[in-house]
């Protein structure tokens, strides 16, 4: 894995992957947005705004999924000095914070009309507000110094230190006495969910994930590319 850390190698990979994330990220959402509104059924409690969770919830699985991410490219800046691991943690930030945004929009809008309020301060809700600020506070971090190794390192130690917050949003419906419901893919051989709505989850979620394949190898080669422009101006002007 490490021979992917040299940036030729990368780009090299990311020019061959690119095309193909794109085009089926797209595929997926096509079909996840057609069985979503036209083919999936409303809920017999919920009604129409259980359509909500084809976006929700994969929003939610990739907020924590990035988050993940970032920290294990930050423990690799952290251990093996790889340019591109912090190169990759800086561009997963803004994704992140993305879908954080889009879970938390799309659970007020979900939860008033279920809950009769559009915020509660439980477990659930207050532990993904938190994640949000992280990946607020690991983007000002990682640009409040001068020195950009100084602010990459006191952004990956804060994104390992918030990396505690992983397991508490995830198990927060269990350990705690909250208004959000319990998992319903917890069992992947007896989900708790019907299929006509399970096959359109899956593809959004499926979706969602090749957008976030796509959009990180869009921002890393930019930044790899304005990486050689600025050294080659500092070499005419040296």
């Amino acid at each position: 894995m490490h021979k992917f850390a040299n940036p030729a190698q990368f780009t090299r990979l990311a020019n061959r992957v690119l095309p193909w994330t794109s085009f089926f990220a797209a595929i997926c959402f096509i079909f996840g947005l057609y069985f979503s509104i036209f083919a999936s059924p409303p809920d017999y409690q919920q009604g129409e705004t259980v359509r909500i969770m084809y976006v929700h919830v994969p929003a939610a699985w990739m907020s924590l999924f990035t988050y993940t991410l970032m920290a294990v490219a930050s423990a690799s800046f952290l251990i093996w000095k790889h340019s591109l691991a912090d190169i990759a943690a800086r561009a997963l930030a803004p994704v992140g914070a993305s879908f954080t945004a889009i879970t938390l929009i799309t659970g007020a809008l979900w939860g008033q009309p279920m809950w009769g309020t559009w915020w509660v301060w439980d477990a659930r809700l207050t532990s993904v507000l938190i994640l949000f600020f992280l990946y607020l506070g690991y983007m000002t971090l990682v640009n409040a110094f001068e020195d950009c190794e100084k602010g990459s390192k006191a952004g990956a130690v804060l994104a390992l230190i918030g990396f505690v917050n992983i397991p508490i949003i995830k198990f927060s419906v269990d350990w705690w006495n909250t208004l959000h419901q319990p998992a319903s893919l917890s069992r992947l051989n007896a989900p708790a969910i019907d299929p006509s709505m399970l096959t359109p989850l899956l593809l959004m979620a499926l979706g969602f994930k090749l957008f976030l394949i796509t959009i990180l190898i869009i921002r890393m080669r930019t930044t790899l590319i304005e990486k050689r422009l600025q050294a080659k101006q500092l070499l005419k002007s040296g």
